[in-house]
């Protein structure tokens, strides 16, 4: 009798554990931290600056500017991977390689388990339209999607090293706040543009899609002092897509642009032609 009545009270004591679970405090967010203009870039202070409070910060970001680099990926050289005190109570590494071997080294040797939230930036110049192909800040966005973290990457409509980032931190903060408050499709990648202007003037946010644009390139052609040749890419952007739905135009008319983008490239609707006509 006397086990039996253990036995009981050892069965009441662990029915009531599970009550007690559900109260517990809710585990803070991790949010990586990357970029393509290296780990000194005002964007990227920034972007902390903006984010330090709405989860556990860790920066990795690289050791120079990668602007340019799209998706490329160190695998003829070793790569390099340092902390740095560059941030006031954020843990922050510096790597040698590309903003892409930034968030899988991040992933592997850093955090040790995906971070719940990716953030890139804030680039210094647009991303909009066709810059997303190019753009390293954006190619790191996409890898963490790829690695089933949702991320976001944020540019300023502004080259200048000493830009006002004062409204690109405002709506930093918004749109990771927005992101944070539910679970998000493993997958998501936001394509973020702010206008160059104080935030009272921008005039809100807009979900956009991608505009039709290009660059129309030129190669000048010159010699260095020992009369070699060589070129220096140059180029105008155009924008064929009178589309009031593009970020480009979000962007004219003094909005804050985000698209949602993917890294799958299948074009689904000649997919479809394609299976009918090649039969």
């Amino acid at each position: 009798m006397v086990k039996t009545k253990k036995k009981s009270q050892t069965t009441k004591h662990k029915q009531k554990s599970p009550g007690k679970a559900k109260v517990s405090k809710k585990e803070q967010a991790i949010i990586l931290i990357t970029n393509d203009d290296g780990i000194t870039a005002p964007g990227l202070h920034n972007l902390v600056e903006a984010v330090k409070d709405l989860g556990k910060i860790v920066v990795v970001a690289p050791d120079k500017p990668q602007s340019g680099m799209g998706h490329a990926i160190t695998i003829g050289t070793p790569l390099r991977l340092h902390k740095v005190n560059a941030f006031e109570n954020i843990e922050a590494w510096q790597c040698s390689g590309t903003p892409v071997d930034c968030v899988k080294l991040a992933v592997d040797k850093v955090l040790h388990r995906k971070p719940d939230l990716c953030l890139s930036g804030i680039n210094h110049g647009a991303n909009h339209s066709i810059n997303v192909i190019y753009s390293g800040t954006m190619s790191a966005a996409v890898e963490a999607a790829i690695e089933s973290i949702p991320s976001v990457g944020f540019s300023l409509l502004d080259f200048n090293i000493e830009a006002d980032f004062s409204a690109s931190r405002k709506y930093a903060r918004i749109i990771v706040e927005r992101l944070l408050q539910r679970k998000q499709n493993k997958h998501t990648v936001l394509n973020v543009n702010i206008p160059a202007l104080p935030a009272e003037l921008i005039r809100g946010i807009k979900i956009c899609r991608q505009a039709y644009a290009k660059y129309e390139e030129d190669f000048i052609e010159r010699k260095d002092p020992n009369g070699r040749r060589y070129y220096w890419l140059t180029g105008e952007f155009v924008n064929f897509d009178r589309g009031k739905d593009t970020d480009v135009w979000a962007l004219a008319n003094q909005y804050v642009s985000v698209v949602p983008v993917q890294f799958d490239l299948t074009n689904y609707v000649l997919k479809t032609k394609l299976e009918k006509l090649w039969r």
